[in-house]
């Protein structure tokens, strides 16, 4: 993809009242993240809309142009990598022309890919038909994996975990991947990795025991309830944390920006002014460079502001996609 967006602040334009963190300020090796999850293949179909159809009350929609890019997990991992990261992928895709192309564009991002192939399953992909610069319709294809598969895949991770890896960022999309994560969550807390999860669903008491949960507003909504207050927000949040043992909770705020729980209380980053294109894939970049940020060696809040940045860009471009050191070091140094 090519890069867009921001650009770099040149040495001496304005004093810097804060340090810009990037990956490898603190260290001298890059940072390795384990990403693990249900992957899929994001089709993307751009065309012109003149006229609505005769057999009904739809626009008619004539392609120009195709675009595919990872998505799910692939699209975590294709973030962090982005950031500079030594990245490795798990995951499961069917033994078709679907996944290998998504396997192809995996590996052209710079990531190491650990894909096992289910001949029972078709690989995930969503297609999304894009119209007068809006999403008109959102087409899935999908099956879960095979348990065997699965059993297999639980053997890769015992294996991965063995290497050297930094954090462990398990992307939880509800396609089956991760039917082991209580297993998983305690193997990486037996080798002492740092887990990451972006949950889904409504029960959270299988992420037990990771460091950090990145709900999302309307996700933690549906586990502890609509909430009155900042004040209300804070002691549901916190007591979710205590019970699942949780370092702290990182929740997406849409345009209310971000709010890390943590031992210490409550602290919120607000949204980065600027006109919102497409919020696909905006979890995906905010879990992926928090976990690159934490891996390099910065704090949670630190990891938190420059996650907010991260978001603040992607969510100005089409579609999955993700944030270039460049342009966060352009957005942090224009906020100074």
């Amino acid at each position: 993809m090519k890069k867009t967006g921001g650009t770099s602040a040149k040495r001496g334009a304005g004093p810097v009242r804060r340090r810009v963190f990037m990956p490898n300020a603190v260290t001298r090796r890059r940072a390795r993240v384990l990403v693990v999850g249900d992957v899929m293949l994001d089709r993307y179909l751009f065309g012109e809309v003149n006229r609505i159809s005769p057999e009904a009350p739809v626009p008619v929609v004539r392609v120009v142009r195709e675009e595919e890019r990872p998505g799910g997990a692939a699209n975590v991992a294709r973030n962090a990598a982005a950031l500079d990261a030594q990245v490795t992928l798990l995951s499961v895709i069917g033994a078709d022309e679907v996944g290998e192309r998504l396997r192809k564009l995996i590996v052209k991002e710079g990531i190491r890919a650990s894909l096992r192939l289910d001949k029972s399953v078709e690989t995930t992909c969503k297609v999304r038909v894009i119209g007068r610069q809006q999403q008109l319709l959102r087409i899935d294809f999908e099956k879960a994996p095979s348990r065997e598969i699965l059993r297999q895949k639980l053997t890769d991770y015992r294996r991965l975990l063995n290497e050297k890896c930094d954090v462990v960022v398990l992307s939880d999309y509800g396609k089956g991947g991760l039917t082991h994560i209580v297993d998983m969550i305690g193997l990486a807390r037996s080798h002492g990795k740092r887990i990451l999860v972006d949950p889904k669903g409504d029960d959270y008491s299988r992420y037990k025991g990771a460091n950090v949960l990145t709900p999302n507003r309307s996700e933690l909504r549906d586990v502890v309830g609509q909430w009155s207050s900042e004040a209300d927000l804070e002691k549901r949040a916190q007591a979710l944390r205590r019970a699942l043992s949780l370092d702290a909770l990182l929740v997406t705020r849409s345009e209310e920006g971000m709010t890390l729980f943590d031992g210490d209380g409550a602290h919120h980053e607000a949204a980065k002014a600027r006109e919102v294109y497409d919020v696909s894939g905006a979890g995906d970049t905010v879990i992926a460079t928090f976990a690159v940020m934490i891996a390099a060696g910065a704090g949670l809040r630190e990891a938190m502001r420059i996650a907010n940045h991260a978001a603040g860009i992607v969510v100005g471009k089409l579609g999955t996609a993700v944030a270039y050191p460049e342009e966060l070091i352009g957005s942090m140094r224009a906020e100074q």
